[in-house]
């Protein structure tokens, strides 16, 4: 029998056809299914993401954002992987309802809505505004629609103003104090600004890549500690408060692997790709629980105590940020080493998360591993995270499995 690693380490033709099928498989016939039979809403349009383990629903408010995630997934795979009406008919499903109940009186948009769709909670993060941006062009190249590529083109250029011009937006603290930022919006504006680019083009889209990715590798990025901060001084300097020593493994591997996507899509950019791969060994190194396994959700850049009590619990969102950026390191360099923390990550994270009763991801363990609470969906999980893992690693790994058959056939992939 072919063993599961090649003589450099990578994996074999075997292990690509497996973790192809599981990938695929998990997508197709399992997380979507999962979505598209319990979060629909037909008598008030939108969808419902607060699901119990079974899908049942235990709460009707509608997190915007994650109407905008779930809206481009459902576009994305009209496009990259077929035009199933179904998928075109809930992709405008969900962009009716930004269109109708996302939006303010003001053009901001709404974080959480009632399930008839009138306003409950707006939050001064641009998240939800750049979620929508995302589903709105994906949606406009699945649907060839010019109406959703305007749209999506003004509420980026919405974003930009209100990010960059200073009072526009509520500040979260006091002014002149200790101003901060977080590493949240350059790393969600590379994503965005590729989603553009790749689906409707925007002559913007270039810049805020660049200027994001630079602000990240000047301010956030640390050489004193080979870590990636999740808050810094608005100049980028170190705050040495529990906020300001925080770091988030799995944003800093999200961040590592879209500039490594973005190496790749620049025809194999050298100094990108060093970066990308700098941000997520770092990130591994700090994120990696050597003890249990899994990816932690918060550490401490001084080794001291983090402030927040889930510190130590194994969320779904960063296993599968870490199996995507292991997955795409391993990819661009055939370093073994990346190859076997994607294997660590994957098995640990499929050992565990999947529900095999009744389908989908759980999204909350405890740091050994074992639930914490079987719920599904809520106002921060829905299907984004795992779906994207999903596809994404699908796709990457039948390119990976192309480009060795042209190398030399069969016997080249063994």
């Amino acid at each position: 029998m072919e063993p599961d690693i090649t003589a450099g380490g990578g994996p074999s033709a075997r292990r690509i056809d497996d973790l192809i099928a599981v990938y695929r498989g998990g997508l197709l016939d399992d997380t979507l299914p999962f979505w598209i039979e319990h979060a629909v809403d037909c008598e008030h349009g939108g969808f419902l993401f607060g699901l119990d383990r079974n899908g049942a629903v235990i709460d009707t408010d509608k997190p915007m954002w994650i109407h905008g995630r779930f809206t481009w997934l459902l576009s994305t795979l009209c496009t990259v992987v077929e035009p199933r009406a179904e998928w075109l008919d809930l992709a405008r499903h969900g962009v009716e309802f930004i269109r109708r109940c996302g939006f303010d009186a003001g053009g901001r948009m709404l974080f959480l809505v009632s399930r008839e769709g009138a306003p409950l909670r707006k939050r001064r993060y641009l998240f939800t505004e750049l979620f929508a941006t995302i589903a709105l062009a994906a949606y406009a190249r699945a649907a060839g629609e010019d109406r959703a590529a305007s749209e999506a083109r003004d509420l980026f250029r919405r974003v930009i103003e209100l990010h960059t011009t200073p009072g526009l937006l509520e500040p979260k603290l006091v002014p002149g104090t200790r101003p901060m930022k977080g590493l949240g919006m350059p790393m969600i504006l590379i994503n965005t600004a590729q989603v553009l680019r790749e689906t409707i083009g925007d002559p913007l889209a270039a810049e805020w890549i660049e200027r994001s990715i630079a602000e990240i590798e000047r301010d956030f990025l640390r050489p004193e500690f080979e870590a990636v901060l999740e808050t810094v001084g608005e100049d980028g300097g170190f705050v040495d408060t529990f906020e300001g020593r925080l770091l988030t493994p799995g944003h800093a591997l999200e961040a590592g692997w879209f500039i490594l996507r973005e190496s790749e899509e620049r025809g194999g950019d050298s100094r990108l790709r060093r970066l990308g791969l700098r941000i997520i060994d770092a990130s591994w190194q700090w994120g990696w629980d050597d003890e249990h396994g899994g990816i932690l959700y918060f550490r401490d850049v001084r080794g001291l105590p983090p402030v927040e009590y889930w510190h130590d619990m194994k969320f779904w969102w960063p296993q599968c940020e870490a199996i995507l950026a292991t997955l795409l390191a391993g990819c661009s360099t055939g370093d073994a080493k990346y190859w076997r923390w994607h294997r660590l990550v994957h098995d640990w994270a499929h050992a565990r998360f999947p529900d095999r009763e009744h389908g989908e991801w759980f999204g909350y363990l405890h740091r050994d591993g074992s639930l914490s609470t079987p719920v599904k969906g809520n106002r921060w999980k829905g299907p984004f995270h795992v779906p994207r893992m999903q596809l994404f690693a699908w796709k990457r790994l039948e390119a990976l499995r192309a480009a060795r058959g042209a190398e030399g056939g069969p016997a080249a992939r063994r």
